[in-house]
């Protein structure tokens, strides 16, 4: 799931605008496996302010987005587009085909997490995202996804934790900080 907060009944369109243009860019990538990452992991933990960290979370993102499939790209920037309309039914229609056919591919999990999210199926979203996590346990958005659950549950300790895992692996996350921020204002048991 995305870092960006979202409303009620929607995604944030320019978050998947963002990713949509950022799979676009046509780099030759592949996923959470991509040898890239753990350098650009490295940086993300220690990137000196906002902007640098936001650079390098684009940076991973059109890493994780990216399969050497085409056909689950194009399944990918189908249903992206298909949850930028709000037609969460049809994303997890095409992202369900994207882990029959990439089961090792975690965005794929990921983004079906983010459509059931979207369509309040908390249950079979955190499902996926634990699938997500286990292919790659530094999933921010994934995480972050985990955190706004526990959240609608109303598990400030989980929140917590979750919001806390996220700035461990990027400290300037402005969301992850605002959530843990927010919380431990508020005091225990407060969301």
């Amino acid at each position: 799931m995305g870092g960006l907060r979202r409303g009620r009944r929607g995604g944030h369109p320019a978050f998947w605008v963002l990713l949509c243009a950022l799979w676009l860019n046509g780099s030759a990538l592949a996923d959470q496996t991509d040898s890239r990452l753990p350098e650009l992991f490295d940086r993300l933990a220690s990137a000196p302010d906002l902007n640098a960290a936001s650079a390098l979370e684009q940076e991973i993102w059109s890493i994780w987005i990216a399969s050497d499939d085409p056909v689950v790209n194009e399944l990918m920037r189908d249903g992206a587009a298909l949850m930028n309309r709000r037609d969460y039914a049809g994303a997890i229609e095409l992202f369900t085909k994207i882990v029959e056919q990439a089961p090792q591919f975690a965005e794929g999990w990921n983004k079906r997490a983010t459509a059931y999210y979207l369509q309040e199926d908390y249950a079979a979203s955190v499902g996926d995202i634990e699938r997500t996590l286990r292919l790659e346990p530094r999933h921010f958005g994934a995480i972050s996804g985990m955190g706004l659950i526990f959240m609608k549950r109303e598990d400030r300790d989980g929140a917590l934790a979750a919001f806390e895992r996220v700035l461990k692996i990027n400290p300037h996350a402005p969301g992850a900080r605002a959530y843990v921020d927010h919380m431990r204002s508020k005091g225990k048991g407060a969301i």
